[in-house]
């Protein structure tokens, strides 16, 4: 079963179970997939919803820490709900010590020695990265390691 197929199938047991709080989240979920579908004219595929995944938890940190800093802690148990919903369709995110061995390895096969070269690095591990760790900080792992 395919993620988008799986999403309409938790769709579904939410509103059996009337559970509203994670029928809305998987409602703006399909929302998000659906608009990126008729805005590109394609239909995405599970690597194309896990990246809609991602930009909405990155939305939903970002919010996080503004309803925080605004004292709106009602704002902010709300949307820590929605993040654990989307939780459970992210892969399993790797251990530093797992992140730390594949950059090791991109580094290896592609002979990277200096900062020019970490296009190359990163375009070998974004897609066995994929939602399973943050790109931001493994370019950043990266560059510290090619200076």
């Amino acid at each position: 079963m395919d993620l988008k197929e799986r999403i309409a199938d938790d769709m579904k047991a939410a509103m059996r179970a009337k559970d509203t709080a994670r029928l809305e989240a998987i409602r703006m979920l399909r929302a998000a997939i659906q608009r990126r579908e008729v805005d590109e004219r394609i239909a995405l595929d599970d690597g194309a919803v896990l990246n809609v995944i991602e930009k909405l938890v990155r939305q939903g940190q970002e919010s996080i820490q503004q309803f925080e800093a605004a004292g709106r802690a009602d704002l902010v148990a709300k949307e820590q709900a929605s993040l654990a919903v989307f939780a459970a369709y992210r892969p399993t995110p790797l251990s530093p010590e797992e992140l730390e061995a594949l950059i090791q390895k991109a580094l290896t096969e592609t002979g990277a020695t200096s900062l020019r070269e970490m296009g190359k690095v990163v375009a070998l591990l974004k897609p066995q990265l994929q939602g399973r760790a943050d790109m931001a900080a493994v370019s950043a792992r990266i560059k510290e390691r090619l200076t």
